[in-house]
């Protein structure tokens, strides 16, 4: 299925103005970034890029859009004809997925033809806006949990589609499974899942119930105890699965206190194995208050799929560069007081020392020498219309995950606190002291 309508009216309607101009085709760059972070947040993720180069390779307009878009009078016949040849033939390079940004850090570049590039920006900016927002507070999620295992189980909560792209977010930024299908048929994330209360009231009792869960899933499965009185549930659990009883769920309550007690009783009936998992509205907060109790695991739902209060990065699509009449680089920027930007091409490097990062250095208008203390960012991510594969698809998603530990581990201590603070590192700019 095609891309190519998923995309605002304007980047057409300057196609077509820029056809008519005859500047369509001026080399150009772009730059996506965020002008700040979500109040009070230390860093964030980047997620979505494997997600955005696969419908970056299926932007086409095919018959039914050119058809629609020349009904609707879109665009006129010369712009209707260029869309109909439209394959991206420029390059992408970016910040690895999974990687650590901060504000300013010009996580994705594209470069091409004005045209051909401008088309992608709704494209590019609804990906990575909620991609990174959603792995950005999973990553809070996972460092709050300080390595019990998280299962995000917010498919309810979002729109189908956002859904798995969240769980592969949360997969991205530390979680360990999901409770979405989908996600784990098509990006290969282990899936988690028992029973809802509702499996529990189906039952003419609550021990019918545990016993038919048993006889399907085995001694090892989850209970979920609080559908009516938490004690006379964990006491029925025991007596159906025995001692070998995998776990419970607690979906209620005080949940400091709930598990405590939890803990004691599965103790005295001799179910010193059995873990205890949680899932009552958590969020990164709650899940550290809950950091002396003991609790196993943790199931995350809403709050992962709506970024824990802030659903959208704030990533913005901006022209930094172009190639003038002569055929010179010239450096753009908005100068708007409020949202100004940095003209010129970038090259981001993470500066460190003995390993700890320190700085996001930028240097504005073409590379740097090379430095034994910089990790330079971007990489290839597409050229001449061919994408990098190995981002792509499950094994992209892998790649990603083991690229944010390595991301994170780099962050000062810091960095990983919750309460409110700046960016871990500061963003620095210098323009071209090496030329």
């Amino acid at each position: 299925m095609t891309s190519a309508l998923l995309t605002d009216r304007y980047e057409l309607t300057m196609i077509d103005a820029a056809i008519g101009s005859g500047v369509h085709e001026r080399e150009c760059v772009f730059e996506v970034f965020a002008r700040r972070l979500p109040d009070g947040r230390r860093y964030g993720i980047v997620a979505g890029t494997g997600r955005l180069l696969q419908l970056v390779r299926d932007f086409r307009f095919g018959d039914a859009e050119l058809a629609w878009l020349r009904e609707n009078r879109v665009v006129n016949a010369v712009t209707l004809d260029w869309l109909a040849n439209y394959r991206f033939d420029g390059t992408i390079t970016g910040y690895r997925e999974g990687e650590v940004y901060f504000p300013g850090s010009p996580m994705l570049v594209v470069q091409g033809g004005f045209a051909e590039a401008v088309v992608l920006e709704t494209l590019v900016l609804s990906v990575l806006n909620y991609d990174s927002a959603i792995a950005s507070a999973a990553s809070r999620m996972v460092n709050a949990a300080n390595g019990r295992p998280l299962a995000e189980m917010g498919s309810r909560r979002a729109h189908e589609r956002s859904a798995v792209a969240a769980a592969r977010a949360a997969f991205i930024a530390g979680f360990g499974a999901t409770s979405n299908l989908e996600a784990g048929r098509t990006w290969d994330i282990p899936t988690m899942g028992t029973a809802a209360h509702a499996f529990t009231l189906l039952h003419d009792s609550e021990e019918a119930a545990f016993e038919a869960q048993v006889a399907a899933l085995g001694a090892g499965t989850t209970l979920l105890v609080d559908t009516y009185d938490v004690p006379a549930a964990v006491a029925l659990a025991v007596k159906v699965a025995g001692t070998g009883l995998g776990a419970v769920r607690i979906d209620s309550g005080d949940l400091p206190a709930q598990v405590a007690a939890v803990r004691a009783q599965l103790d005295s009936l001799g179910a010193h194995d059995t873990k205890i998992t949680v899932t009552n509205d958590l969020d990164e907060y709650t899940i550290a208050a809950l950091s002396a109790a003991p609790v196993d695991s943790f199931g995350v739902g809403t709050s992962v799929v709506t970024g824990s209060g802030h659903p959208a990065a704030g990533l913005v699509y901006k022209l930094v560069a172009r190639r003038d009449a002569a055929d010179a680089w010239v450096s753009v920027a908005k100068r708007s007081f409020a949202k100004a930007t940095i003209g010129g091409r970038k090259t981001p490097v993470r500066t460190l020392a003995n390993g700890v990062a320190q700085a996001e250095t930028v240097y504005v208008g073409g590379p740097p020498p090379d430095a034994p203390d910089e990790r330079r960012l971007l990489v290839p991510l597409a050229a001449g219309g061919e994408v990098e594969e190995k981002y792509l698809g499950p094994e992209g998603v892998a790649l990603a995950r083991e690229h944010r530990a390595a991301a994170i581990a780099e962050l000062p201590a810091d960095a990983l606190r919750l309460s409110k603070g700046e960016p871990a590192i500061p963003t620095q700019y210098f323009e071209q002291p090496w030329l």
